[in-house]
């Protein structure tokens, strides 16, 4: 019987789960991940990852009772930078996703003729969330940290390297740096035009695939053996999308943590768009074609922090008052872009709106409002997958927005579709495992090994009278945002102006 070991680092909180090859959980452990925000800034302590990640792995195998592991993986958010010395070391904070300090550096990349077969290639667009616009934000305006850089990475490239000494990154990772998955190379000719040395990046592998066994240090640390192969898998989208066990054309999957990853399988050839991403699912032979936002059950963490500290079951409170509420909140429409937004707007200027507050308003239906948001976001995403000529047909939901009923059905209704509620939550953890069970050949392939992970535990139907009320409201949706598209970037020039931005530190983003 083989264990795998999944670090999964999301933006809130690292954790680390044990799983058997038959989809048994031996043991976990999580702990919270500080974020200090500032405006523009967004930013994590990588040092801290390591530290709590080390709390998280001896728990964890103290809670499984300290069985053999011979396979330990990572999984976590992309498109986040680090900067590390010939060491190890990092040199500065981490810039995570939603970090937009580089948003003028996307723009100038995107305007170089030498990004136009960049993008002809990739098909992926120039943005402040992906990793070349950052790194050329260091190069500018953090001189010393460039040249002192021996390797940008990401969070899952870093703490590969950390057990194992190498810089790697799986294919999918990579394309967060425009790299071109059916010519396999980074974009050699647009890094020697913003100075940035392709050496600094990490070495692109398949997913799957072992890079080698733990260092003899870490292993002591951590409690392992040195016989314990790390293997690649690939973020958290992507994890937790194959830990949805999806397989079959049109099935799509919403995997809402901290934010929410809407994406479905096609075998399809998808029309260009710069929506959503499309990228190779090589071993199904197949594309993966949507995206993720900024905030998902991130916008319920923000309802609580607001209004339901002093509640003592504040999720069961929520739930309940929201369902006192009506359909449509009486009136009251939420838009969910507290920190802009990716898929499939990407507007980095865009914040949260609540248009149509009335003094009859109550907490209720402000509460109300974002559940309901969380169902426009992925019938956003929907509209920008059916623009690419693909259909969705069904969604497969997991995340721990999954575990509010009430979002569940919201969801259902709004997107007049079924909905698939999973037995396991943790889909990007078992999504890490099943990859490395299948590139490992312990199963033939992902549909054998999601057949033992992938459970579902109900159904939900959609009302089809509530989902006609819902089309209207997800109308005005729509239109709201475009209305208010202009104002957002006069708001950021105002608060340009202003200059009275204070770190904030979150511990549960």
């Amino acid at each position: 019987m083989k264990n795998v070991m999944v670090v999964n680092m999301g933006l809130k909180s690292i954790r680390c789960i044990i799983f058997n090859q038959n989809g048994l959980k031996l043991g976990s452990a999580a702990k919270a991940i500080n974020t200090a925000i500032n405006d523009k800034c967004v930013e994590q302590d990588p040092d801290e990852w390591w530290e709590k990640g080390i709390l998280v792995v001896r728990k964890a195998l103290s809670d499984a009772g300290c069985p053999q592991i011979n396979y330990i993986t990572v999984t976590t958010s992309a498109s986040c930078l680090v900067c590390v010395d010939k060491y190890g070391n990092p040199l500065q904070k981490a810039f995570m996703i939603s970090d937009k300090r580089a948003d003028s550096e996307a723009i100038e990349i995107k305007n170089m003729p030498e990004f136009g077969p960049v993008l002809e290639k990739t098909r992926l667009d120039m943005a402040s969330s992906l990793m070349l616009p950052k790194i050329y934000w260091v190069k500018k305006h953090m001189p010393e940290t460039f040249e002192k850089t021996q390797y940008f990475m990401s969070p899952n490239d870093f703490l590969l390297y950390k057990l194992t000494g190498k810089c790697v990154t799986d294919y999918l990772n990579a394309v967060k740096y425009h790299y071109d998955t059916d010519n396999k190379c980074y974009p050699e000719i647009l890094l020697k035009k913003i100075n940035i040395d392709i050496k600094k990046l990490p070495e692109v592998v398949e997913i799957g695939e072992s890079i080698g066994n733990i260092r003899k240090d870490v292993a002591e640390i951590f409690g392992l053996t040195t016989e314990t192969e790390v293997v690649a898998s690939s973020y958290d989208a992507i994890c937790s999308f194959i830990g949805s066990g999806v397989s079959e054309e049109g099935e799509s999957s919403d995997v809402s943590g901290t934010v929410t990853v809407f994406r479905t399988l096609t075998r399809k050839k998808a029309a260009k768009t710069k929506k959503v991403y499309n990228i190779p699912y090589y071993s199904e032979n197949a594309n993966i074609i949507g995206g993720s936002n900024n905030l998902g059950g991130g916008l319920i963490e923000w309802v609580k922090q607001c209004y339901y500290l002093k509640d003592e079951y504040p999720y069961e409170i929520m739930e309940k008052e929201a369902s006192e509420s009506e359909l449509g909140a009486r009136g009251l429409l939420f838009l969910p872009y507290l920190l802009g937004e990716r898929t499939p707007v990407w507007d980095d200027s865009a914040r949260g709106v609540f248009f149509g507050l009335e003094r009859m308003h109550t907490r209720k239906d402000m509460t109300r409002a974002v559940f309901e948001s969380t169902g426009f976001i992925d019938l956003s995403i929907i509209d920008a997958i059916n623009e690419a000529g693909i259909d969705v047909n069904s969604v497969r939901l997991s995340g721990g927005l999954a575990r509010i009923n009430l979002v569940s059905q919201i969801k259902a209704d709004i997107l007049g579709k079924d909905v698939l509620v999973l037995s396991e939550f943790e889909t990007t953890s078992s999504g890490a495992a099943m990859i490395v069970l299948a590139g490992q050949n312990v199963y033939p392939d992902l549909k054998s090994v999601a057949d033992k992970f992938a459970v579902i535990r109900m159904i939900i139907k959609p009302n089809k009278e509530n989902n006609k009320k819902y089309q209207y409201m997800y109308e005005l949706y729509k239109d709201a945002y475009n209305m208010m598209k202009p104002l957002f970037k006069r708001r950021m020039e105002i608060v340009e102006r202003l200059n009275n931005y204070k770190e904030i530190q979150i511990e549960n983003l």
